[in-house]
């Protein structure tokens, strides 16, 4: 058998076996609430297992594979070491709180604290991140495909769409949780085989690192000028604190069967992220010394597996990389179809029944998908698609969540004079100082304006209370993740 017969039939049975996944799980997806949050009953190996599958697609797949292979592990602050550090911040200071407040999005309580207006902002910055995730998610995959089988980047890019659309809208959240649990499986495996065989054939690690540069495990800048330090700051934020606000995060602390399985799912989910997104790390870094002068370093994983790997283990390793790509792909429509649903709909139809919108969230993933696959036709690049994503999330929406949870004066106010000045800022520094990281120096904006119009403004607009999905106030107390991590709390 040829590679790409044996590519074909691999890629083939994966494709139907998360097809039917999905339509299998529909037989739990009953309710909006079920198909958002799977009824809230996700046990730890699931929650945490999803979680790393949310994370781990196309960034350290192709786009911090990529990095490494031209920059070192500099190049990859922002993902892996920044998707893991998001992690550990969300379980210890957020999801506990999340999953006490059974809400659906996290742009509720941005509305019960702030209002209709900022909630919008929210909601239309959370879609547009979403959509660019999935856009990248399935440049990703057009790329494995055209790189594996020859065939063109469009054809695998809408071919990959289609088969996510059916079993996301399908099944919902639970079906995601489970096509990510074997998609996991099948990642760690194809990651850990390539890795091995790619050793064995160069010789050693000790061969490789001999003719590694100097500086390629430096994890700091190297020119110590304001300018690098502002671009380095932005690495570890971009991802590390602005995805504090991800839906595709939040929505699976929402699901948690209690607080204790969700604060402890974001930390095993955090461990596991780093560890195994060092791979394709390392991997790159690998190829930089055996592999010099790549066209394009974003294949450089796919490449490294035609090289090294048998066609057999070509097809396995074939299905870890579209593992990767659709776990981060189905999360990332699931959160945008959630929030459409739940804080654009009512916009529209107040009195939405039940039934409508979980219909309405059905038919939301294959709509934003359709404009992802568009975002990727035009494109047609992954890592900076990624990071870019999380722009507008970080310039206007970062700042009054985290106040929002933590700072019991913030008010509406506030709220919409910081994301004002956070979206000026960023666009004005985009424009004027292109240079300049623009949406570290937005954050910054966002942060200042909220911090001095805040307490000018308590009098004439006080701060709301914190209420859960049925309107009731919620004890504050004890919400940091603290809980034990091994000792079941009753």
């Amino acid at each position: 058998m040829d590679t790409k017969t044996a590519i074909f039939i691999g890629v083939g049975v994966y494709l139907i076996l998360m097809i039917i996944i999905g339509i299998y799980s529909a037989k739990s997806s009953g309710t909006a609430d079920d198909f958002i949050v799977s009824g809230r009953r996700m046990p730890i190996w699931l929650c945490s297992t999803t979680l790393i599958a949310t994370w781990f697609g196309a960034g350290p797949m192709m786009g911090a594979a990529g990095a490494s292979y031209t920059d070192g592990l500099i190049g990859v602050i922002a993902d892996p070491f920044g998707g893991a550090l998001v992690m550990f911040l969300s379980g210890f200071f957020f999801v506990r709180l999340f999953r006490r407040l059974k809400l659906l999005t996290y742009i509720q309580l941005l509305e019960n604290r702030y209002g209709k207006t900022a909630a919008t902002i929210a909601a239309v910055g959370s879609l547009s991140s979403n959509v660019g995730w999935t856009g990248a998610m399935l440049v990703a995959f057009g790329y494995v495909f055209e790189s594996l089988t020859g065939i063109p980047l469009e054809v695998g890019i809408i071919g990959g769409a289609v088969v996510v659309f059916i079993y996301t809208s399908a099944g919902g959240m639970w079906a995601v949780a489970v096509t990510d649990f074997v998609q996991m499986v099948i990642i760690a495996i194809g990651l850990v085989l390539l890795l091995t065989v790619v050793l064995m054939d160069v010789g050693g690690w000790s061969v490789v690192s001999a003719q590694l540069p100097e500086h390629t495990f430096r994890l700091i800048p190297l020119e110590n000028t304001p300018e690098k330090w502002l671009n380095y700051f932005r690495a570890w934020i971009i991802f590390g604190l602005a995805d504090l606000t991800a839906q595709t995060l939040i929505q699976r602390a929402m699901s948690a069967r209690t607080e204790q399985v969700a604060q402890n799912s974001f930390y095993l989910a955090g461990f596991g992220y780093i560890t195994l997104g060092l791979i394709p790390v390392l991997l790159g870094i690998i190829a930089s010394v055996t592999m010099p002068g790549l066209s394009d370093p974003e294949k450089v994983i796919p490449t490294m597996a035609l090289a090294h790997l048998h066609p057999l283990a070509i097809a396995i390793f074939v299905g870890a990389l579209l593992s990767a790509i659709m776990s981060t792909t189905d999360s990332a429509l699931l959160a945008a179809a959630s929030v459409f649903s739940t804080n654009i709909l009512p916009l529209f139809k107040p009195d939405a029944s039940d039934r409508v919108r979980l219909l309405a969230t059905r038919i939301a993933i294959p709509v934003f998908g359709t404009v992802a696959v568009v975002v990727a036709l035009k494109f047609k690049v992954v890592y900076d698609l990624i990071l870019d994503s999380n722009s507008v999330i970080l310039v206007c929406i970062t700042v009054p969540f985290i106040a929002a949870v933590w700072w019991k004066q913030a008010n509406r106010s506030g709220a919409l004079a910081g994301m004002i000045a956070g979206f000026i800022t960023w666009g004005g520094t985009m424009v004027y100082a292109p240079n300049l990281p623009d949406d570290l120096l937005g954050l910054l904006a966002c942060l200042a304006v909220m911090l001095v119009v805040t307490p000018l403004t308590q009098k004439f607009d006080p701060p709301r209370s914190i209420l859960d999905g049925d309107g009731n106030a919620v004890e504050m107390k004890d919400r940091l993740g603290t809980l034990p991590l091994f000792r079941r709390v009753q």
